[in-house]
């Protein structure tokens, strides 16, 4: 009996793509995308920007794909690209104050090999039964997540948002265990003091 698409490992997948499978990087999009974004949403705060990021970093990923060596995890690789396309994009909104907004279903100029990737966004409303508290409370908490320094900003959204292991988080940002320990500290201690709690 075999598996259904949805149901192969990100390694099966990778191994069937990498011998002709191309169709199966779609269940790789389907499967990551909203992390992806949410990951670029947390570092830039703009869903245009989130969006441009997930869709760069997937066509990266596509067309990297066949030299993925799985010497980590897929997702780690993965969350390493959106973060550093995400900072990126973070430094040259800083240095020109420009966004560049684009369709999530087109096909990026003058590549035709590349996938036209449709993703599924989450939807950033929240449910109608939300209180306002609450509401206010979370855009008060990713406001002043904004104004963190990058280096602890990064490292808090990977944690808290993207609930990521010390180790996972120390993989893709490529830095020392101690180091993330020490800076998700140092970030919430912040985030504390700016919230006044």
């Amino acid at each position: 009996m075999s598996k259904t698409a949805e149901n192969l490992s990100d390694a099966e997948i990778i191994e069937r793509f990498k011998d002709g499978a191309s169709h199966l990087f779609d269940v790789l999009v389907e499967r990551y995308s909203g992390k992806a974004y949410q990951i670029a949403y947390g570092i830039l705060g703009s869903k245009e920007d989130a969006e441009e990021v997930a869709q760069d970093g997937f066509v990266r990923i596509y067309r990297a794909l066949h030299k993925f060596r799985g010497d980590s995890e897929f997702t780690t690789w993965m969350y390493r690209i959106i973060v550093n396309l995400a900072r990126n994009k973070y430094r040259w909104n800083k240095s020109r104050g420009a966004r560049q907004n684009i369709s999530m279903q087109a096909t990026p100029t003058g590549d035709d090999s590349a996938p036209n990737l449709e993703m599924k966004l989450p939807d950033e409303q929240p449910p109608p039964d939300e209180k306002a508290e609450l509401a206010e409370f979370e855009e008060a908490v990713y406001r002043e997540m904004e104004q963190l320094p990058d280096l602890y900003k990064e490292a808090l959204i990977l944690r808290n948002v993207e609930e990521m292991s010390y180790e996972e988080i120390a993989r893709v940002l490529d830095c020392k265990l101690g180091t993330i320990k020490s800076r998700i500290a140092r970030a919430r201690e912040e985030l504390r003091k700016r919230l006044g709690l």
